[in-house]
């Protein structure tokens, strides 16, 4: 077999984007979702891998901006239509992809990639660690309780047709990016993304509904939400799914809460991908009965270990010596000095003295957002204290203000 890896012209983008569907399972987007693809998909960060006139790999580098702990916007590769056809699989395809796509991710001067991963078990073996978690939970709001702080009854709610309200929604989203790693600064289209409603995903519910919460005419905060109904022999037993919510500060937090709460009808909210520590688990009278639920969302992947490490600050002094593994960016391997700060302005060079901590890439990217902690990758294992008291400081360090989150897919 001989195959060809280049990248994607754009006269081929229908036919790379079928054998990205083909991958997922065959089912075709709505011509919505397939228009917004077709917008964010930049061919230039893209790779196909061709059988001659047979596209057989697939794979894709949407250029971000990551928040990082401290509040800097790192430019990211947000690796995503990653896909191998099932009749070529063990033959080298997807490896040829990820080491093209690193190398070139390094040219364009990116420290960091990022990704989504359909399945978990794949991406390790090319220096990719888990690095955020998201929470689900379904909320008996028959039962629970909501206790608001002051000042929440002086917010204005109303509703808004999603579509005219975007530009305020993004303005409170673009607000809340540098408070809290790994959330995504938009960029041109992808401001469409959480407006993308087609019926077919709907499973029984409304469209897409949005509300503001305003203060003396200005929005401070807004839900995205659907109502779906469901009616059982002793009366209505609909729920409310809630899609996205952001506010700038607490009490036009809780006064959007208490509206998803109030929506008639009802008696349960789902929600999907929230932050861990998101603060409604504090509002609520019983959080057993809200059913949380974690799950691994974001991937990180130190491209260039020493650029990333300054990238972001750091929650305490550090002045640590990594000794890090990296077969598969052997460019990574071996000594960085990381010195930093609350500040900023941190420092990570190489250097010839002796090793503090040891560990490999993928566990780098995994703690590099502050969600996963360098002592409980210890405790499995995962990182070695070579000098002792290295661990704990370390550790504290790599911290974060609150828990990283990416509030959408890519």
């Amino acid at each position: 077999m001989t195959t060809e890896l280049r990248v994607l012209r754009t006269s081929e983008w229908d036919v790379w984007f079928e054998a990205v569907e083909l991958a997922f399972g065959g089912v075709a987007e709505s011509a919505e979702e397939r228009e917004f693809d077709r917008a964010v998909t930049e061919p230039a960060r893209s790779v196909g891998v061709w059988d001659d006139d047979q596209c057989v790999g697939t794979a894709s580098a949407f250029s971000f901006r990551l928040s990082v702990p401290g509040g800097a916007l790192v430019p990211a590769a947000g690796v995503s239509l990653v896909s191998v056809a099932t009749t070529h699989r063990r033959r080298g395809v997807l490896t040829s992809m990820m080491r093209r796509q690193l190398d070139d991710v390094r040219e364009w001067g990116e420290s960091i990639a990022l990704l989504t991963a359909s399945e978990p078990a794949i991406y390790g073996r090319f220096g990719y660690g888990a690095a955020t978690q998201q929470l689900s939970a379904e909320i008996d709001t028959a039962r629970v309780r909501l206790a608001v702080p002051a000042g929440t009854d002086d917010v204005r709610l109303r509703f808004a047709t999603p579509a005219d309200a975007r530009d305020a929604c993004e303005a409170v989203y673009a607000r809340n990016v540098p408070g809290r790693p790994g959330m995504l600064a938009r960029r041109p289209h992808w401001e469409r993304m959480p407006l993308l409603d087609p019926e077919s995903d709907r499973e029984g519910a409304s469209p897409l509904r949005c509300v503001l919460a305003e203060r003396a005419g200005d929005v401070v905060g807004y839900a995205r939400f659907q109502f779906k109904p469901e009616w059982k022999w002793a009366g209505s037993d609909g729920t409310v799914v809630l899609r996205d919510l952001e506010a700038l500060d607490p009490a036009a937090y809780a006064a959007l809460w208490r509206f998803l709460f109030d929506v008639d009808l009802t008696s349960k909210i789902r929600m999907r991908n929230r932050p861990v520590d998101d603060p409604w688990q504090h509002l609520v009278s019983d959080i057993r009965r809200c059913d949380v639920r974690l799950r691994d969302s974001l991937y990180v992947r130190l491209v260039e270990v020493g650029a990333a490490l300054e990238a972001r600050a750091y929650q305490a002094p550090v002045d640590v010596v990594l000794e890090v593994a990296d077969a598969f960016c052997p460019w990574n391997e071996g000594r960085w000095r990381l010195t930093g700060d609350a500040k900023g302005g941190a420092s990570c060079k190489r250097t010839d003295e002796a090793a503090d901590l040891a560990l490999s890439v993928r566990e780098l990217g995994a703690a590099y957002l502050g969600g996963v902690g360098l002592a409980s990758l210890a405790a499995a294992g995962r990182v070695r204290e070579l000098r002792p008291g290295a661990l704990g400081e370390a550790s504290v360090a790599f911290g974060a203000r609150v828990a990283p989150w990416l509030p959408h897919g890519f």
